[in-house]
């Protein structure tokens, strides 16, 4: 890990939720979704204090160059709870030196004190390196996903 230090982020941390959010925003080009509508400090200090909530920062000199956010997943068909990884990203200057590798250790880490029965990520098919990275550590399944439109209820 040289070079990059990883620290899970906790309630009052919200301006670092706050580079995650923006770095997300470069990693995917995805502006729409991270940057169109962001939420507010109050909002992201209230995540951060949430159990099931878990944000990892890869930092170096001060910056952050590559996060992962999941959630915790309790499960009802056996005393025992999942991760799942819901955005992992880094920094196009700092990709292929062991930062994704080591979000996931940390997360792996977290998951276990916790009795996590499994950590789970999804990949799209377009991304290569992101499923090369998951296939080295874990084993494929192959899965449909379907997302179901939430309409909210009329005013």
């Amino acid at each position: 890990m040289s070079g990059f230090s990883i620290r899970q982020l906790e309630q009052g941390d919200g301006s670092s939720l706050e580079s995650v959010n923006a770095l997300f925003a470069e990693v995917f080009e995805d502006s729409d979704s991270y940057a169109s509508a962001r939420p507010d400090r109050a909002y992201l200090e209230r995540l951060l204090s949430l159990p099931h909530f878990v944000a990892l920062a890869a930092e170096r000199d001060g910056a952050v160059i590559g996060a992962l956010v999941g959630y915790e997943l309790e499960k009802f068909e056996q005393a025992r709870s999942e991760f799942y990884i819901y955005d992992l990203g880094v920094a196009k200057w700092h990709r292929r030196k062991g930062v994704a590798t080591a979000l996931i250790e940390a997360c792996v880490l977290i998951a276990g004190k916790r009795g996590a029965h499994v950590v789970f990520v999804q990949a799209d098919y377009e991304d290569p390196p992101a499923i090369a990275l998951y296939e080295k550590l874990g084993r494929r399944a192959e899965v449909l996903h379907f997302d179901i439109a939430v309409t909210p209820p009329p005013r």
